[in-house]
Protein backbone atom coordinates (compact mmCIF):
# COMPACT_ATOMS: atom_id res chain seq x y z
CA UNK A 1 0.00 0.00 0.00
CA UNK A 2 0.52 3.57 -0.14
CA UNK A 3 2.95 5.01 2.18
CA UNK A 4 1.03 7.96 3.29
CA UNK A 5 -1.85 5.17 4.39
CA UNK A 6 0.53 2.41 5.44
CA UNK A 7 1.79 5.42 8.49
CA UNK A 8 -2.08 6.67 8.33
CA UNK A 9 -2.71 2.89 9.91
CA UNK A 10 0.00 2.59 11.74
CA UNK A 11 -1.31 5.65 13.71
CA UNK A 12 2.00 7.20 13.06
CA UNK A 13 0.55 10.30 11.60
CA UNK A 14 -1.93 11.36 8.90
CA UNK A 15 -1.62 10.93 5.39
CA UNK A 16 -1.31 14.82 5.30
CA UNK A 17 1.62 14.48 7.76
CA UNK A 18 2.83 11.63 6.35
CA UNK A 19 3.23 13.37 3.48
CA UNK A 20 5.04 16.40 4.84
CA UNK A 21 7.53 13.92 6.44
CA UNK A 22 8.70 12.72 2.88
CA UNK A 23 8.93 15.76 1.73
CA UNK A 24 10.95 16.97 4.43
CA UNK A 25 13.51 14.17 3.94
CA UNK A 26 12.49 12.56 7.28
CA UNK A 27 11.51 9.17 6.48
CA UNK A 28 13.72 6.05 4.78
CA UNK A 29 12.70 3.48 3.46
CA UNK A 30 15.14 0.16 3.17
CA UNK A 31 17.86 2.51 3.41
CA UNK A 32 16.64 5.03 1.03
CA UNK A 33 14.92 8.47 1.17
CA UNK A 34 11.34 7.90 0.53
CA UNK A 35 9.46 9.61 -2.24
CA UNK A 36 5.55 10.69 -2.66
CA UNK A 37 3.26 8.17 -3.95
CA UNK A 38 6.04 5.26 -2.55
CA UNK A 39 4.47 1.82 -2.08
CA UNK A 40 5.86 -0.44 0.82
CA UNK A 41 4.73 -3.64 2.28
CA UNK A 42 4.92 -5.13 5.60
CA UNK A 43 8.59 -6.54 5.04
CA UNK A 44 9.78 -2.79 4.68
CA UNK A 45 12.10 -1.13 6.81
CA UNK A 46 10.74 2.21 7.30
CA UNK A 47 12.51 4.47 9.71
CA UNK A 48 11.32 8.39 10.64
CA UNK A 49 14.55 10.26 11.67
CA UNK A 50 15.77 7.45 12.24
CA UNK A 51 13.14 5.24 14.76
CA UNK A 52 11.41 2.03 13.27
CA UNK A 53 8.30 1.87 12.97
CA UNK A 54 6.03 -0.84 12.73
CA UNK A 55 2.31 -1.23 12.27
CA UNK A 56 0.55 -1.16 15.77
CA UNK A 57 -2.36 -3.91 16.63
CA UNK A 58 -3.99 -2.07 20.32
CA UNK A 59 -5.33 1.10 18.73
CA UNK A 60 -5.11 3.74 21.82
CA UNK A 61 -7.18 6.87 22.05
CA UNK A 62 -6.13 9.24 24.90
CA UNK A 63 -7.88 12.18 26.60
CA UNK A 64 -4.71 14.39 27.93
CA UNK A 65 -5.10 18.00 29.85
CA UNK A 66 -2.25 19.82 28.35
CA UNK A 67 -0.97 22.17 30.12
CA UNK A 68 0.46 25.81 28.60
CA UNK A 69 3.65 25.67 27.62
CA UNK A 70 3.51 22.36 25.50
CA UNK A 71 2.99 22.43 21.50
CA UNK A 72 1.20 20.63 19.57
CA UNK A 73 4.01 19.23 17.29
CA UNK A 74 5.48 15.68 16.62
CA UNK A 75 8.59 17.28 16.05
CA UNK A 76 10.92 15.91 18.81
CA UNK A 77 13.74 18.41 18.40
CA UNK A 78 10.84 20.97 19.79
CA UNK A 79 11.96 20.96 23.31
CA UNK A 80 8.67 21.37 24.91
CA UNK A 81 6.81 19.26 22.42
CA UNK A 82 3.00 17.11 23.51
CA UNK A 83 4.84 13.86 22.66
CA UNK A 84 8.33 13.74 25.00
CA UNK A 85 5.70 15.43 27.86
CA UNK A 86 3.43 12.39 27.94
CA UNK A 87 5.89 9.65 26.53
CA UNK A 88 3.16 7.01 25.75
CA UNK A 89 5.02 3.79 25.20
CA UNK A 90 3.21 3.39 21.88
CA UNK A 91 3.36 6.42 18.96
CA UNK A 92 0.08 8.38 18.97
CA UNK A 93 -0.69 11.27 16.98
CA UNK A 94 -2.86 14.49 18.04
CA UNK A 95 -6.15 15.20 16.83
CA UNK A 96 -6.84 18.50 16.88
CA UNK A 97 -3.85 20.94 17.64
CA UNK A 98 -4.47 23.36 20.74
CA UNK A 99 -2.32 26.34 20.74
CA UNK A 100 1.15 26.97 22.87
CA UNK A 101 -0.36 29.42 25.07
CA UNK A 102 -3.77 26.92 25.81
CA UNK A 103 -4.32 24.73 27.70
CA UNK A 104 -7.32 21.71 28.39
CA UNK A 105 -8.66 18.51 26.09
CA UNK A 106 -6.44 17.35 24.29
CA UNK A 107 -6.66 13.67 21.80
CA UNK A 108 -4.22 11.51 20.86
CA UNK A 109 -4.28 8.63 18.99
CA UNK A 110 -2.61 5.71 17.06
CA UNK A 111 -5.51 5.79 14.68
CA UNK A 112 -4.70 7.97 11.39
CA UNK A 113 -7.76 7.38 9.79
CA UNK A 114 -9.80 8.89 13.37
CA UNK A 115 -7.80 11.75 12.92
CA UNK A 116 -8.53 12.33 9.66
CA UNK A 117 -12.33 11.49 10.09
CA UNK A 118 -12.22 14.12 13.17
CA UNK A 119 -9.91 16.99 11.45
CA UNK A 120 -12.38 17.46 8.97
CA UNK A 121 -13.41 21.36 8.65
CA UNK A 122 -16.61 20.70 6.47
CA UNK A 123 -17.91 18.05 9.42
CA UNK A 124 -18.37 20.70 11.81
CA UNK A 125 -17.57 18.94 15.10
CA UNK A 126 -18.18 20.67 18.12
CA UNK A 127 -15.38 21.96 20.10
CA UNK A 128 -16.15 23.51 23.58
CA UNK A 129 -14.30 26.42 25.33
CA UNK A 130 -13.78 28.25 28.50
CA UNK A 131 -12.20 32.04 28.25
CA UNK A 132 -11.08 34.18 30.45
CA UNK A 133 -10.50 38.16 29.11
CA UNK A 134 -8.89 40.93 29.98
CA UNK A 135 -12.39 43.21 31.02
CA UNK A 136 -15.89 42.52 31.75
CA UNK A 137 -18.09 40.29 29.59
CA UNK A 138 -20.71 42.33 28.18
CA UNK A 139 -24.06 40.98 26.58
CA UNK A 140 -23.01 43.37 23.08
CA UNK A 141 -20.02 41.22 22.87
CA UNK A 142 -21.44 37.57 23.58
CA UNK A 143 -23.87 38.83 20.82
CA UNK A 144 -21.33 39.68 17.99
CA UNK A 145 -18.96 36.66 18.93
CA UNK A 146 -22.18 34.66 18.31
CA UNK A 147 -23.36 36.83 15.33
CA UNK A 148 -19.94 35.86 13.64
CA UNK A 149 -16.62 37.89 13.46
CA UNK A 150 -14.67 38.94 10.40
CA UNK A 151 -10.89 37.79 10.98
CA UNK A 152 -8.79 35.94 8.90
CA UNK A 153 -10.22 36.93 5.07
CA UNK A 154 -13.66 35.07 6.52
CA UNK A 155 -16.56 35.51 8.68
CA UNK A 156 -16.68 33.31 11.81
CA UNK A 157 -19.28 30.52 12.04
CA UNK A 158 -22.27 31.31 14.18
CA UNK A 159 -21.96 29.88 17.10
CA UNK A 160 -23.02 29.20 20.90
CA UNK A 161 -21.49 31.69 23.95
CA UNK A 162 -22.35 32.04 26.98
CA UNK A 163 -21.23 34.48 29.75
CA UNK A 164 -19.55 32.36 32.73
CA UNK A 165 -18.39 35.02 35.08
CA UNK A 166 -17.81 39.00 35.00
CA UNK A 167 -14.56 38.23 32.84
CA UNK A 168 -15.23 34.93 31.16
CA UNK A 169 -17.37 32.71 28.86
CA UNK A 170 -18.17 29.70 27.60
CA UNK A 171 -18.04 29.16 23.26
CA UNK A 172 -18.87 25.99 21.18
CA UNK A 173 -17.05 26.16 18.25
CA UNK A 174 -17.69 24.29 14.64
CA UNK A 175 -14.81 24.88 12.82
CA UNK A 176 -10.87 25.42 13.56
CA UNK A 177 -9.04 28.98 12.21
CA UNK A 178 -6.03 29.68 13.46
CA UNK A 179 -6.61 31.13 16.52
CA UNK A 180 -9.73 31.57 16.36
CA UNK A 181 -11.21 32.60 19.95
CA UNK A 182 -8.08 35.01 20.34
CA UNK A 183 -8.42 37.02 16.97
CA UNK A 184 -12.19 36.96 17.51
CA UNK A 185 -11.95 38.73 21.21
CA UNK A 186 -9.10 40.94 19.36
CA UNK A 187 -11.00 42.27 16.94
CA UNK A 188 -13.84 43.04 19.62
CA UNK A 189 -11.38 44.41 21.73
CA UNK A 190 -10.74 42.01 23.92
CA UNK A 191 -7.64 40.00 24.86
CA UNK A 192 -7.58 36.46 26.47
CA UNK A 193 -5.59 35.81 29.37
CA UNK A 194 -6.84 32.18 29.61
CA UNK A 195 -8.44 29.65 27.32
CA UNK A 196 -9.22 26.08 28.44
CA UNK A 197 -10.82 23.79 26.00
CA UNK A 198 -13.31 21.66 27.77
CA UNK A 199 -15.17 19.16 25.09
CA UNK A 200 -14.25 17.92 21.56
CA UNK A 201 -17.82 16.47 20.22
CA UNK A 202 -18.97 13.97 23.22
CA UNK A 203 -14.88 13.67 25.27
CA UNK A 204 -15.14 16.13 28.43
CA UNK A 205 -12.21 16.84 30.27
CA UNK A 206 -14.06 16.86 33.41
CA UNK A 207 -11.82 16.74 36.67
CA UNK A 208 -8.60 15.70 34.76
CA UNK A 209 -5.54 17.45 36.17
CA UNK A 210 -3.16 19.65 34.36
CA UNK A 211 -0.84 17.59 32.65
CA UNK A 212 -2.38 14.13 33.03
CA UNK A 213 -3.84 11.54 31.07
CA UNK A 214 -6.16 8.94 30.90
CA UNK A 215 -7.57 5.93 27.93
CA UNK A 216 -11.42 7.04 26.60
CA UNK A 217 -13.90 4.69 28.07
CA UNK A 218 -15.49 1.93 26.02
CA UNK A 219 -18.38 4.23 26.23
CA UNK A 220 -17.06 7.46 25.00
CA UNK A 221 -15.33 5.31 21.77
CA UNK A 222 -18.35 3.76 20.56
CA UNK A 223 -20.73 7.23 21.28
CA UNK A 224 -17.91 9.33 19.23
CA UNK A 225 -17.90 6.22 16.20
CA UNK A 226 -21.52 6.78 16.44
CA UNK A 227 -21.21 10.67 15.78
CA UNK A 228 -18.58 10.23 13.06
CA UNK A 229 -20.77 8.18 10.81
CA UNK A 230 -23.97 10.10 11.80
CA UNK A 231 -22.13 13.25 10.40
CA UNK A 232 -20.57 11.53 7.56
CA UNK A 233 -23.82 10.24 6.21
CA UNK A 234 -25.51 14.07 6.83
CA UNK A 235 -23.24 15.36 4.52
CA UNK A 236 -22.98 12.87 1.56
CA UNK A 237 -27.04 13.80 2.43
CA UNK A 238 -26.32 17.44 2.13
CA UNK A 239 -27.78 18.02 5.05
CA UNK A 240 -24.43 19.44 7.55
CA UNK A 241 -25.35 22.99 7.84
CA UNK A 242 -22.27 25.63 8.22
CA UNK A 243 -23.57 26.95 11.56
CA UNK A 244 -23.58 25.85 15.25
CA UNK A 245 -27.07 23.52 15.41
CA UNK A 246 -29.88 26.59 15.86
CA UNK A 247 -27.79 29.42 15.22
CA UNK A 248 -28.76 31.42 11.87
CA UNK A 249 -27.04 30.72 8.90
CA UNK A 250 -23.83 33.50 8.64
CA UNK A 251 -22.89 33.81 4.87
CA UNK A 252 -19.09 33.67 3.77
CA UNK A 253 -17.63 37.10 3.11
CA UNK A 254 -16.14 36.18 0.02
CA UNK A 255 -13.87 38.90 -1.03
CA UNK A 256 -13.70 40.47 2.02
CA UNK A 257 -10.53 41.08 3.63
CA UNK A 258 -9.27 41.57 7.03
CA UNK A 259 -8.15 45.59 6.95
CA UNK A 260 -4.53 46.02 7.48
CA UNK A 261 -4.94 48.07 10.37
CA UNK A 262 -7.02 44.82 11.97
CA UNK A 263 -4.37 42.47 11.03
CA UNK A 264 -1.68 44.92 12.61
CA UNK A 265 -3.99 45.36 15.23
CA UNK A 266 -5.82 48.60 16.24
CA UNK A 267 -5.01 49.88 19.90
CA UNK A 268 -8.03 49.16 22.32
CA UNK A 269 -9.64 52.44 21.82
CA UNK A 270 -9.94 52.00 18.28
CA UNK A 271 -11.48 48.50 18.53
CA UNK A 272 -13.92 49.63 21.51
CA UNK A 273 -15.23 52.35 19.05
CA UNK A 274 -15.74 50.23 16.59
CA UNK A 275 -17.14 47.93 18.47
CA UNK A 276 -19.72 49.78 19.78
CA UNK A 277 -20.69 51.72 16.06
CA UNK A 278 -20.66 48.43 14.36
CA UNK A 279 -21.68 45.86 17.06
Amino acid sequence: MRLNKYLSEAGVCSRREADRLVQEGRILIDGEPAALGTQVEDSSRILIDGKEIRREEKKVLLVFHKPRGIECTTDLRVKKNVISYINYPIRVYYAGRLDKDSEGLLLLTNQGELVNRMMKAGNGHEKEYVVTVDRPVTEEFLAAMGKGVPILGTVTRACKVTKEGERSFRIVLTQGLNRQIRRMCHYLGYEVKRLKRVRIMNVCLGDLAVGQYRAATGEEMEELTRLLEKREQEKKAGKVQETYTGGKPVKNAGKYRTPVKDRKGLHQGQQKRRFEKHG
